[in-house]
């Protein structure tokens, strides 16, 4: 035989099945009974089966990583940022009431390097356990020349359902309505451009800050939503506080009281480092708070005993008549 091959131009395809292999018993450890078939395949199937809804309305939502994958590469850690892929979907569809089901994901690199690999599947298959939702299946991809070396992609799509008159879309937010925050485990996935651009050489030094993995809010939001009327959830993400204008009907603004939360000392270390103002800063980041909960003033109270179970919890605000717009006071 002569010429040239595909493994010539820099595509393994031998790798990929090797890769498969391996993590085949690794992904198996995230299935739910729905799930009808292995990794591998051209299609993962899902029976649906929603016995515990009355109108099943299924739920999606797309996202990334961002820049935190650049931290990643450049520090050689790569066994926690597959939480956050699952974290930016999964903490998405629980804004609507939503209960995860399944999750894909991409990982592009431009030569397949399976412990890194292996480490990042490691780290999808801890946040799909913590979500309570299947991995049931996704696509690695060899691109020699379109990634750096060292470098990849990572994109994650999860599916959930919510029942039709259960949805939360917070239409049903008044005045005097109580805002609670959900901490964050620290910067989560948002802000890292702005974060490696101010710290730059000194990236290493803030290894753990900057790669602890965004927190998965699945658990206490079902948990709270079972017993309570939540009337709006924001999801505080790329766009820092300003996502709670997102919830927020016409004629109502959020007022937040920011001495009424801890703020995590690596945002005040950016903050002074890059003589950034307040309000950018609750503009780019979630300061401490990963999910805003938003609630009547009477069942508040109670809520925030059931979140504790889970999260530590604050009461940091309260729903006003105003134009659309969240304030930091």
């Amino acid at each position: 035989m002569g010429g040239i091959t595909y493994k010539d131009a820099g595509v393994d395809i031998a790798k990929g099945w090797e890769l498969i292999k391996g993590i085949r018993p690794l992904v198996k450890t995230t299935n739910r009974a729905e799930v009808l078939t292995d990794i591998g395949g051209f299609s993962g199937l899902f029976e649906a089966k929603f016995e515990r809804y009355k109108e099943p309305v299924l739920v999606s939502s797309c996202d990334g990583v961002g820049t935190k994958l650049k931290i990643a590469s450049l520090l050689r850690k790569h066994d926690t940022i597959g939480i956050d892929l699952v974290a930016m979907g999964v903490n998405d569809l629980v804004t609507a009431g939503a209960e995860p089901l399944f999750f894909l994901d991409y990982l592009g690199m431009g030569k397949l390097e399976i412990d890194i690999a292996e480490d990042i599947i490691k780290g999808i298959v801890a946040g799909c356990k913590e979500a309570n939702c299947s991995l049931l299946g996704g696509e690695t991809a060899e691109m020699p020349g379109f990634y750096r070396e060292g470098e990849y992609e990572l994109v994650g799509f999860s599916v959930g359902v919510v029942d039709k008159d259960k949805i939360i879309d917070g239409q049903k937010i008044k005045p005097g309505d109580k805002v609670i925050g959900l901490s964050s485990s620290g910067l989560h996935s948002n802000g890292y451009s702005l974060v490696r651009k101010i710290l730059d050489e000194e990236l290493a030094h803030f290894k753990e800050e900057l790669l602890t993995p965004t927190k998965i809010y699945v658990r206490p939001i079902l948990s709270a939503k079972k017993k309570f009327d939540i009337k709006g959830i924001a999801h505080i993400t790329g766009g820092g506080f300003d996502n709670i204008k997102r919830i927020l009907p016409q004629g109502l603004s959020c007022e937040i009281k920011e001495k009424d939360f801890p703020t995590p000392s690596i945002f005040h270390i950016i903050q002074k480092r890059g003589n950034i103002c307040k309000d950018e800063m609750y503009r780019t980041f979630n300061m401490g708070i990963g999910m805003v909960v938003v609630l009547s003033e009477k069942d508040a109270p109670f809520a925030m005993e059931d979140l504790k179970n889970f999260v530590s919890t604050y009461l940091i605000g309260e729903i006003k008549e105003g134009k659309q717009e969240v304030r930091i006071i």
